[in-house]
Formats: C-alpha cells, sequence, structure tokens
C-alpha cells in the first residue's frame, strides 16, 4: 500500500490529533473548541486561516510552489453527536451527552495530516482550500457556509469530500458517478379525530384506528407508487397518542423519515403522502395536518471530478481496492449541497469490519486509526495530481 512516506512518518501526530478531537466532541454549530484547535494546527503549518463562516467553519488557503489558476476544495466536518459515549478508553469524551460517533474527528485529523504534509511540500500549482464543516449532523452546515460566500470568498473548481465506512476493509476506497447518498427529508402527520369514552367508539372518531391505517397505507407508497428501477424509503418512527387506558384521545401524531434519490420520486412521494392522509382521514370522519419538512438533497457526484477522484484511489491503493460500483446509501449528507453548486466526488473510505465499537452512531463507535495515513495520503496526492500547471 503505497502511502506517502512522510504521512506515514507522522502517523502518531495525526493519531494523536484524532483522539484529542474525539476527547471534545462538539455538536452542531457549538464547534468552538474544534475550530480553535484547526485554527491552530493550521497556523502551525504555514497555512492562511480564515475564521467565521458558519460561526465555527475554518477555511485554510495554500498555494502551491508553481503558479496556476486552478483551485480545488477538500471538505471536513467538525461536529459530533448529542448521545454519552460507553467507552472507557483514555480519548473517550470527556463532554457528558456528546460524542463523535460518526468519525468526524477521524475525517478532520485526516485533513489536517495532508494540510501539513502539502505545506511542507507545496508540490502543486495553483491553490487548494481546507474546508472544516460545522453542523453536518443536521445542521446544514454546509448550506450555510455556502449562504455565507465560501466559494465567493474562497473561489474552487472542484469540491471533494469523504466519509469512512464501517464493514469495508482498511486500505479500499469507494466512489460512484451519480447518487452516492439519499435526500433526507422528514414529516410530521397530525390526525384529528373526535375523543371519547374507550367503552364506547361509536361515539367517537378514533384516530388511533385512522393512524393504524396510514402506518400501513404510506408503505405502499415506496412498494406501489415508486418505479421497482428507482429507490425510495418511507418510515414512519414516532407514533404519539393518548393518555389514559380508557379515553380515546382526539388526536395522533405520526412522525418519520422519507430516503430519495432522484428529485422527481422525491416530489411523487411527498404529494401521495398529503393524498393518502387527506384521503384516508376524510373516509373515516376525521382530517389531517401534514407537514413536510424538506432535509438535504441527494448526493450526486460529478462524472470527470469522481474519474479523477477513483483513478488517484486506485493509484494509491491498487486498482483491486477500489469499488467503483458501490451501492448508494440512504442515509443522507449535507456535503450534497456543495456537490449542487461545484462538481465535485464524494468517497468512502474502508475503516475496517463492522463490528462492535465500528458501527456509526452507536455509543461504543471508535475510529480506525489505521486509516489516517490512507486518507491523508489520498488527499495530499489528490492535490498533486489535480493541481499541475498543465490543469
Amino acid at each position: 500500500m503505497p502511502i506517502n512516506n512522510r504521512i506515514a512518518a507522522f502517523h502518531p501526530e495525526i493519531t494523536a490529533w484524532r483522539r484529542a478531537l474525539h476527547a471534545h466532541p462538539e455538536i452542531c454549530y457549538e464547534e468552538k473548541w474544534t475550530s480553535d484547535f484547526v485554527a491552530k494546527k493550521l497556523e502551525e503549518f504555514g497555512i492562511e486561516v480564515h475564521r467565521g463562516l458558519a460561526g465555527t467553519g475554518v477555511v485554510g488557503t495554500l498555494k502551491g510552489n508553481r503558479p496556476g489558476k486552478a483551485a480545488i476544495g477538500l471538505r471536513a466536518d467538525m461536529d459530533a453527536l448529542p448521545m454519552t459515549e460507553k467507552n472507557t478508553f483514555d480519548h473517550a469524551s470527556q463532554i457528558p451527552g456528546r460524542m463523535h460517533a460518526c468519525g468526524h474527528d477521524g475525517h478532520t485529523a485526516m485533513l489536517l495530516g495532508a494540510a501539513k504534509y502539502l505545506a511542507e511540500t507545496r508540490n502543486f500549482a495553483g491553490t487548494v482550500q481546507f474546508i472544516f464543516q460545522p453542523a453536518e449532523e443536521g445542521g446544514a452546515g454546509a448550506r450555510k457556509m455556502i449562504e455565507e460566500g465560501l466559494f465567493e470568498k474562497f473561489p474552487v473548481d472542484a469540491v471533494f469530500g469523504m466519509h469512512n465506512w464501517p464493514g469495508v476493509p482498511v486500505g479500499t476506497m469507494s466512489g460512484t458517478v451519480g447518487p452516492i447518498m439519499a435526500a433526507t427529508d422528514t414529516f410530521e402527520i397530525t390526525v384529528h379525530g373526535k375523543g371519547g369514552h374507550a367503552a364506547h367508539p361509536e361515539k367517537a372518531v378514533d384516530p388511533i384506528v385512522i393512524g393504524a391505517q396510514l402506518v400501513t397505507a404510506l408503505q405502499s407508497i415506496a412498494s406501489r407508487q415508486v418505479d421497482p428501477i428507482k429507490n425510495a424509503v418511507v418510515s414512519i418512527t414516532q407514533f404519539h397518542a393518548g393518555s389514559a387506558y380508557n379515553v380515546i384521545p382526539d388526536d395522533v401524531v405520526l412522525r418519520g423519515t422519507i430516503r430519495t434519490f432522484d428529485p422527481d420520486v422525491r416530489k411523487l412521494v411527498e404529494t401521495s403522502m398529503k393524498q393518502i392522509c387527506e384521503g384516508i382521514c376524510a373516509g373515516m370522519g376525521g382530517s389531517v395536518t401534514v407537514e413536510h419538512r424538506p432535509g438535504y438533497p441527494a448526493t450526486v457526484n460529478s462524472a470527470r471530478e469522481t474519474e479523477v477522484a477513483l483513478g488517484i484511489a486506485e493509484r494509491l491503493l491498487g486498482a483491486g481496492n477500489v469499488d467503483r460500483a458501490p451501492q448508494a446509501s440512504m442515509g443522507g449528507e449535507d456535503f450534497a449541497y456543495m456537490l449542487q453548486v461545484k462538481p465535485g466526488a464524494y468517497l468512502r473510505i474502508g475503516n475496517g469490519p463492522d463490528t462492535e465499537g465500528r458501527k456509526l452512531h452507536q455509543t461504543n463507535y471508535d475510529f480506525n486509526d489505521e486509516v489516517l495515513p490512507i486518507g491523508a495520503s489520498y488527499w495530499a496526492q489528490l492535490v498533486e495530481q489535480t493541481l499541475t500547471s498543465e490543469a
């Protein structure tokens, strides 16, 4: 595995950064300690530092030792999750109710590793923007940075992202042209009935029965209205009703999530959901309020940039260790907003077996430190092989 020798030499240093970040997790738009840590490291490397986008965002600007007009952005997310960590190792979370359970500590450390190496060598032409983004976990930090002028203040021709992927061997990467992560919408459905005594249901309009019908019927959208070649998920994740054993309540609240890749399918699901809810509720004597909340768009890789990124991964790891046709994930990612305004690619990097302690969003998760020099080497080679004087 041809990891960059210089990066391999400071693998222990990158590991120490990663574990310090893991011990100090901060959630969406609260990444003050993390932002300070990142900015200090970039300054130590001699990289020009800019702060303040989306509150805690950090951008480092580095120019190569040769002239060039091209510029690319490399993005790492910095935020943690509102979870209580159950690990007991030395670098476990020091902040109750906060945990790096998705590996953003590793993403940040890998990009810092690449920044350190590239600042030492500057063996490229043009400019690289190191984008350290807050609030990926539900806060749309990427969109916020863009709205506040990210790409106007720090112009790039393309932007690249990466995420660790449990269940895939260390030393492998994957990616594909087109959708790689799903759009993530949420909804809240309030069924309005007529409460009453549970012993006399004929005198009430039972919203629980109506809600139960909706749970079943809404599943038919994906199985009977969406083209089988395309994808959609409609999941009811909450059902709230009632407060007593012998009382039929007035209302029921259902909540859940919708996952799609295709914009037309996304719209179809939203429209069908409202039609089904209104039809069933009216037919059973109730009424309904449907609130659809658009979330992250689908993460869609552009063709040219994905081919470039996968080619570099193959040169780093060997063609047999790069999957060019991975199954798209129904998970969401706010890097999608960056790919809506700039061409680019979002790849996955293998994090090892999907065993206990390696599963995303679990209380005993920890990033695999073996991956750190691989990810940093990929970033470095992406810059050196993309930003040439001919680019």
